[in-house]
C-alpha cells in the first residue's frame, strides 16, 4: 500500500506542487513581499520559518483526502477485499505516505529558509524535537485527513473537506506574534491547536523551547490522532 501511493504521488505533478512548491512560493512572498512590513523583534525569516512548516504539512492533506475518498468511490476497495490485503494497511499506507510526504515538504522549506539567511540557535536535540513534532503532527493529520476523506460522499468534497485545516495557519501566531491582533481575533489564535504547535517548532529552533506550548501541541497531536483513527476505522468499516 506504502509503493502504491508513493507511485501515485510520484506521478502526480499536482500533489507535488501543492506538497513542496506552494509552501515555498507562500515563503517566499511572506518573506521578500510582505516581511519588511511586520515587525516582530527579531529576523523575520527566523520568525516565519516554524509557521511555514506547519503550513507545508497543512498544504498537502488536501491530495490524501482525495485520494482516500477516490478509493472507496471508485470502487478499487472492492478489489483489495478479495485480495490478500490487510483493510488496516488501506488506512496505514495513506498515512505513512502523508507523514512522509511532510517531512519532505519540511526539509524543502528548511533548505529554502538556510538560503534566505535563517540562522537557528537550535542544537542537535533542538532539530531532534522538531523532526519529532513535524512526525507527530503529520501522523496525527494524516488520521484525521483520511477520516475526513471516508466521510466525503465525493471526491471534490474531499478536497474542500481539508481547506479549514490549510486555513488555520493562517489565522495564527505563523506570521505574526498573538499579542498584535485585535481582541476577538487573537483570542482564537491563542487557543486553536496549531498555535501552541507553531510555537513549540519556533522555541526549538531558538534554542529555547517551552514546556507549556510543548505539552499542548502534543495534546493537540494526540487528540487528532485518537479522533481520526477512530473516525476513520469506523467509517471504513461501514462503507467498505
Amino acid at each position: 500500500m506504502l509503493r502504491r501511493n508513493l507511485k501515485h504521488t510520484v506521478r502526480n505533478p499536482v500533489t507535488v506542487f501543492q506538497a513542496l512548491l506552494f509552501p515555498i512560493v507562500i515563503m517566499l512572498m511572506f518573506v521578500k513581499v510582505l516581511g519588511g512590513g511586520f515587525a516582530v523583534g527579531e529576523k523575520y525569516i527566523d520568525y516565519v520559518t516554524p509557521g511555514l512548516l506547519v503550513m507545508a504539512v497543512s498544504y498537502g492533506l488536501g491530495t490524501t483526502a482525495a485520494a482516500v475518498n477516490s478509493d472507496m468511490t471508485k470502487g478499487v476497495i472492492n478489489r483489495f477485499k478479495v485480495m490478500d490485503v490487510s483493510r488496516g494497511a488501506v488506512l496505514t499506507g495513506h498515512v505513512v505516505i502523508t507523514t512522509l510526504r511532510c517531512l519532505v515538504a519540511c526539509a524543502a522549506i528548511v533548505g529554502v529558509a538556510f538560503a534566505m539567511g535563517f540562522d537557528p540557535g537550535a542544537g542537535a536535540l533542538d532539530w531532534l524535537g522538531v523532526v519529532g513534532m513535524i512526525l507527530l503532527l503529520g501522523f496525527s493529520a494524516g488520521w484525521l485527513t483520511v477520516a475526513l476523506g471516508l466521510a466525503a460522499k465525493t471526491v471534490e468534497s474531499a478536497g474542500m473537506a481539508t481547506v479549514p485545516l490549510i486555513m488555520l495557519p493562517f489565522l495564527s501566531s505563523a506570521f505574526v506574534p498573538a499579542d498584535t491582533m485585535g481582541t476577538g481575533v487573537r483570542q482564537f489564535v491563542e487557543y486553536q491547536p496549531f498555535t501552541p504547535i507553531i510555537e513549540t517548532l519556533r522555541g526549538l529552533l531558538a534554542g529555547h523551547p517551552s514546556g507549556g506550548d510543548a505539552a499542548a501541541a502534543v495534546a493537540w497531536c494526540v487528540g487528532f490522532a485518537v479522533l481520526g483513527y477512530a473516525w476513520a476505522v469506523a467509517t471504513f468499516k461501514k462503507r467498505a
